[in-house]
């Protein structure tokens, strides 16, 4: 088979993944800079090919409770939002984490807070990676840096919210929505039966069927020894997660003396940044985390012990340089720099801020 090559936005590459992928239901609200998902899908009318439900909520609360209820049904759903409409969804996410569910969420970054800046921005790490909801919860996080990963990372996503019965979300940023580069489009899979959702998700609520004992799904229980023992179960699956599900890119990282940590669109800042400095004699190497949770911790610490410094280079005032600093325990410098309000730094001012912060 030839390979489906497409030129098109980071947005509508969610968009032709999620249909590709045999996603059931899409359930999201407008807001820029990620409404060419939802337009994309409105445009390709998948319910007319594959059957997939595509529906434009009256809010963003609404999107996340119809997420809540299809995934309860055992069905491959998602939505997608960008920064003050994710807020408006945490709720939701933290009842979907609190019933075990897995879906899909996407989420474009814009500046904040409150309304902010339609311009792009990565300063949603904490609300993402820290549980923006209530209580002891977490969201298996994955952050592109291309339009092809923004493309990959839907079935990735989809998959191991499915293995954990936990949500995932995809933590792009509005730059990363917005530019249009080559992708190589996924094959279809075919959407799952209902007789493979009730052999593949036996809790799922399918109807009572006779012999069967119902299917109840929530995330309330008043009897606080049995909530207790519900979190405990939730802690031990976060673990496993973080020991089997952590991925990152190492680049020119080997010899480096110092290290330059970025996800999203400034870890492809940080490359042309890298280049820039080895031309000067610096050795600079980058590490990227693609999951933001489970945070690579453990490769960072043993950097700690190769380098004389690191910084992370975020579009934000400052998130995942505390991760970066709890990994490496004090063992080495860790600086920040990052540009905020929508502005994007070049390569050569993060050249000047390694040079100023570490050098």
């Amino acid at each position: 088979m030839t390979e489906d090559v497409k030129l098109m936005k980071g947005n509508e590459a969610i968009a032709h993944a999620a249909i590709r992928y045999g996603t059931d239901g899409y359930f999201g609200y407008p807001i820029t800079p990620q409404s060419e998902i939802m337009e994309t899908l409105m445009e390709l009318k998948p319910w007319e090919t594959t059957g997939m439900v595509v529906l434009q909520a009256e809010s963003e609360v609404a999107a996340i409770n119809m997420v809540y209820g299809g995934a309860g049904c055992g069905k491959a759903v998602m939505t997608s939002s960008s920064s003050p409409g994710v807020s408006l969804k945490q709720e939701g996410i933290s009842y979907i984490a609190g019933a075990e569910l897995p879906c899909l969420i996407v989420n474009v970054m814009r500046g904040g807070p409150g309304l902010g800046t339609i311009q792009p921005s990565q300063a949603d790490y904490f609300q993402t990676v820290k549980g923006g909801g209530h209580g002891d919860y977490r969201l298996i996080t994955l952050a592109p840096a291309s339009v092809q990963e923004m493309a990959d990372f839907v079935a990735l996503g989809f998959d191991l919210a499915f293995k954990y019965n936990n949500p995932a979300i995809i933590l792009a940023d509005g730059i990363i929505g917005q530019m249009m580069e080559k992708v190589v489009l996924p094959p279809f899979r075919p959407r799952r039966t209902e007789e493979e959702i009730r052999k593949q998700m036996p809790w799922a609520t399918q109807g009572k069927l006779a012999g069967h004992k119902r299917n109840v799904i929530t995330s309330l229980e008043l009897d606080p020894a049995i909530m207790e023992e519900n979190n405990i179960r939730f802690q031990a699956k976060y673990r496993k997660i973080e020991e089997a599900e952590v991925r990152y890119e190492e680049i020119g990282c080997e010899n480096a003396d110092y290290l330059m940590v970025a996800f999203g669109s400034m870890a492809r800042i940080c490359l042309k940044t890298q280049e820039m400095a080895l031309a000067e004699g610096i050795k600079v190497g980058v590490l990227r985390p693609i999951t933001l949770w489970p945070f690579p911790s453990k490769i960072i610490a043993e950097y700690a012990n190769k380098v004389k410094g690191m910084i992370s280079v975020e579009l934000n005032a400052g998130q995942m340089v505390e991760d970066i600093r709890l990994a490496v325990n004090g063992k080495v410098k860790v600086e920040h720099f990052g540009r905020l309000g929508g502005i994007v730094p070049t390569p050569d001012e993060v050249l000047n801020a390694l040079k100023q912060k570490l050098m």
